[in-house]
């Protein structure tokens, strides 16, 4: 008879699972942390960093994974394709590697247009060669109709960690600057605005685009970073969050500073939502050694996809494991994990 040991999540709470589960929020958390992390422990997995770091003959490799269901799959500013070459690539770049393969696996449904679906190959193709990525390997499958969302896709990648170069949350200490890479919130506020139907005066577009050459050229410029992270589900709240809980330090940042556009804070307002916790396909957070932030941003403003660069706060002693922001009206609140969905299915 196979023993199977009780659920640790609480089951009278959530007998099933919720959107909520996959949001990047307090649910993601609990379910990683409470149910996949237990049952596959490894000292490769444990760091729960944006990809595993492979030692191999010698050489240091990235490897990791990604699904994507976003709706509508045709957006301003990308597609379902090329969200998935370009978030896979980027996952890639915040374990500080060169992104180099790419797998593709899709689930299609019955009775997807066969146009739509070559406007995703072709669009995966483009990205692919802008993100100097190939695709090796793949899978496909297709579902009866009802049995899918038009179509789904797995990308997993692997790339090569650039020699001397190691981030992860454990080298995150007091003092270390916070730099983001681009504003916020640009690629949920472009899903939602359509989904919604919002007519605005101007369009806002997502900031889907690989991120690896902001990466290696902080690098090159010899800055010291600590740890890379993308802000993709949950948006920067939710990554600050998970970087101060695994490095014990205490994070403040400053609201004065965080780079919200005009049209991005309009729509939030209209919806009610906030900016920190909308996620982000185009940029990342980088916590770089005391003193090195402004010399961050001057490299990562030489280049278009970072022209908005910023220091938004630093790693502090104080309050470990919690992320504290200085208001404009010279307060302080906790910034802290959403419990639920505040924007369900926008990667």
């Amino acid at each position: 008879m196979t023993f199977f040991p009780e659920c640790p999540l609480p089951l009278d709470e959530y007998p099933r699972v919720l959107l909520a589960h996959g949001g990047g929020g307090r649910l993601t958390q609990n379910l990683i942390e409470r149910v996949l992390l237990p049952s596959f422990d490894n000292p490769f997995l444990a760091p729960l960093h944006d990809g595993a770091l492979l030692d191999v003959d010698g050489g240091r490799l990235a490897f990791t994974t990604d699904s994507y269901v976003v709706q509508p799959p045709f957006f301003p500013g990308g597609d379902i394709g090329r969200l998935a070459v370009f978030g896979t690539a980027n996952d890639l770049a915040m374990c500080g590697a060169r992104p180099l393969y790419l797998s593709c696996s899709l689930i299609i449904e019955e009775g997807l247009p066969m146009e739509d679906l070559w406007r995703v190959i072709v669009s995966m193709k483009e990205a692919a060669v802008e993100a100097g990525v190939q695709v090796v390997t793949g899978d496909s499958k297709v579902v009866e109709r009802g049995k899918g969302d038009g179509v789904f896709i797995n990308t997993a990648g692997i790339g090569a960690v650039l020699s001397g170069l190691d981030v992860g949350s454990q080298r995150v200490q007091p003092g270390d600057e916070i730099v983001l890479s681009g504003s916020l919130g640009r690629h949920g506020i472009a899903i939602m605005a359509l989904r919604e139907g919002l007519s605005l005066d101007a369009a806002i577009e997502s900031d889907s685009a690989p991120v690896f050459p902001l990466v290696e050229a902080l690098v090159d410029e010899g800055i010291d970073i600590h740890m890379l992270r993308d802000p993709t589900r949950g948006g920067v709240s939710s990554s600050l969050n998970e970087i101060a809980g695994k490095s014990g330090a205490g994070i403040v940042i400053e609201e004065s500073r965080l780079p919200v556009g005009p049209e991005v804070q309009g729509v939030c307002e209209i919806l009610g939502l906030d900016p920190l916790y909308v996620a982000n396909e185009g940029n990342f957070l980088a916590f770089v050694g005391a003193g090195q932030g402004e010399r961050a941003v001057e490299v990562l403003r030489g280049y278009s996809l970072g022209r908005e660069a910023v220091v938004i706060g630093r790693a502090v002693e104080e309050h470990p494991g919690v992320v504290i922001m200085k208001t404009l009206i010279g307060g302080e609140r906790i910034v802290d994990v959403m419990s639920g969905e505040q924007l369900p299915r926008i990667c």
